[in-house]
């Protein structure tokens, strides 16, 4: 495999096909500033509420560029950014990128364990954090960072409305000092082909791997999902903290498609249920989680959703049942599908059957391609599950460890995506599985989504994941953490009665339950398994 060799042929081809083009990030902020002017950015929920447009959004920008460019930063020069879905993050995003540098944002959650890895395998020269954000000190955590030989810079964005009354780190710059800068005149040449998104995977099972986007395959995301959707200008809710891929298409996607953003700093979904009415947001995304509490909210609260004609949910399973209550509340919800490494494979539209919106991740969006292979990577027909690999245009361009590329991608640029799907007569993907979380129980492959979703269909639950339980005479046992609805109760004896009903095989009971109040979580809504697994080898999860 020559992945430098796969990627330039098919670039070749993405440019002849008008998938690719020659504007840098630096120019889709400008045209986009000078296109969509009154379009704006509402931050709501932190501690400095404030709206703002493009135009001031833009000139804002090329003040803060000047102050970054004092420091040194230029084409091809790492910006860590470990800052919530604040203005003042949102600003430098654009300033590093307009820059040329590689913008590397950092879940704001992190502790100093992940940060340090990111920071070091990076070799970031700037980082930007704030002093606090709701309880967190990030003092703290900065001071516990470990072996970070590249870091030249720390900018700290301070919470208080006086900036200068804020406690700073020892030899930090003041973020407003630098916001202060006069606009830089000059922009240096880069390219569109250049990397200048450096995003880290949620790291659950490992390390996290570092996923490099340039400007082309961030734009040519935006376009194929607004194609595929139809979109038009509207109000989106962002719901994904700013670290987070889908975070940092929606800041991109404001300047080219001009739709104007709400923003949270954090999930909360009476907030949520508020702004949509407020607002008149016409679109958002989000995990499983955040829909279902934002329905819950919004019928505690009485509050009207009328507006919200789009809503694509996805990051983790995606219960049948809760596609079809968004439906009966008359908001077209539909499952998609994508990774850091490419965003949206598939995706749902609103005008699809509600059959495929609730029960597929829908169909390819614009210049994307797949294919689903068995074990010996020979093609699978379809309704059969393989494993899916992808190419397309927005695919990343692989790996800051080059060493990861080796297994992750195969000949011709496809990308193993790791996950298990099938697809339907009508070209509807479905995702049955993720392939290194299947339980192995006497040597038989159980699909853990599938105890899920047969679990998730007694009403006493609202949100179930399976894992794989030690087991010295079977290797593992299907074990399920349980959520029950208020007032609800459930026990092994009714949840075999449950699958008995069913009439699925037996070894895909499960065989021990753990009822708990929440999930542990990654900041994009997903289930952290690892953490479920270690409550089982560690005792800590015991049988109801």
């Amino acid at each position: 495999m020559d992945l430098t060799a796969d990627r330039a042929q098919l670039n070749e081809r993405w440019y002849r096909e008008g998938f690719y083009g020659t504007e840098t990030i630096a120019d889709h902020l400008r045209s986009g500033a000078e296109a969509f002017p009154d379009t704006a950015m509402h931050f709501v929920g932190g501690p400095n509420p404030s709206s703002i447009r493009l135009a001031e959004m833009y000139r804002r920008s090329l003040g803060l560029a000047g102050g970054l460019a004092d420091l040194g930063v230029g084409p091809g020069d790492v910006v860590a950014i470990w800052v919530p879905n604040w203005l003042e993050g949102a600003l430098t995003y654009q300033a590093a990128l307009m820059l040329g540098a590689t913008v590397v944002p950092i879940i704001h959650i992190y502790g100093p364990h992940e940060v340090s890895f990111i920071l070091r395998q990076s070799g970031a020269r700037v980082l930007v954090l704030p002093d606090r954000w709701r309880n967190i000190d990030y003092r703290e955590r900065f001071d516990a960072l470990v072996d970070v030989p590249a870091l030249e810079h720390v900018v700290l964005v301070a919470t208080e409305a006086d900036a200068s009354t804020a406690a700073g780190y020892s030899g930090s710059i003041p973020w407003a000092r630098l916001a202060a800068h006069a606009p830089i005149t000059e922009l240096p040449v880069t390219h569109p082909d250049d990397r200048c998104l450096l995003i880290y995977t949620s790291g659950t099972t490992a390390d996290p791997k570092g996923v490099q986007h340039t400007a082309n395959t961030l734009i040519a995301e935006i376009r194929s999902t607004a194609g595929a959707l139809g979109e038009r200008r509207g109000v989106n809710l962002a719901a994904f903290p700013s670290g987070h891929i889908a975070g940092v298409l929606g800041m991109l996607r404001m300047f080219v498609l001009g739709t104007s953003s709400v923003v949270m700093d954090m999930w909360d979904a009476a907030l949520a249920a508020r702004v949509v009415a407020e607002y008149g947001v016409t679109s958002t995304s989000g995990a499983p989680f955040f829909l279902a509490s934002l329905l819950d909210e919004a019928e505690r609260q009485g509050t009207s959703l009328a507006t919200l004609g789009n809503y694509m949910v996805g990051a983790a399973s995606v219960p049948e049942t809760l596609v079809h209550r968004a439906d009966d509340l008359g908001i077209p919800a539909y499952r998609a599908y994508g990774s850091s490494e490419h965003p949206v494979i598939t995706t749902g539209t609103p005008s699809h059957p509600l059959g495929k919106r609730a029960r597929t991740d829908g169909a390819l969006t614009p210049g994307n391609a797949i294919r689903l292979l068995d074990d010996d990577d020979r093609e699978v027909p379809v309704g059969h599950d393989g494993e899916i690999v992808s190419r397309g245009p927005e695919l990343f361009i692989g790996y800051t460890d080059p060493a990861l590329d080796v297994d992750a991608f195969l000949p011709g640029g496809w990308f193993r995506t790791g996950d298990i799907g099938r697809l339907d007569d009508d070209g509807f993907l479905t995702i049955t599985d993720r392939k290194k979380d299947v339980i192995i129980r006497g040597g038989e492959n159980i699909a853990s989504k599938e105890v899920e979703d047969l679990l998730m269909q007694h009403p006493a639950v609202i949100e179930a994941a399976a894992v794989g339980s030690p087991d010295e005479r079977y290797g593992e046992r299907v074990a399920v953490f349980v959520q029950l609805r208020d007032g609800a109760s459930l026990d092994l004896d009714e949840v075999r009665r449950h699958f008995a009903a069913i009439g699925v095989a037996k070894q895909k009971t499960p065989e021990h339950i753990v009822l708990v109040d929440e999930f542990p979580r990654t900041p994009s809504g997903k289930v952290r398994k690892v953490d479920l697994r270690d409550r089982l080898r560690t005792g800590t999860g015991a049988d109801t």
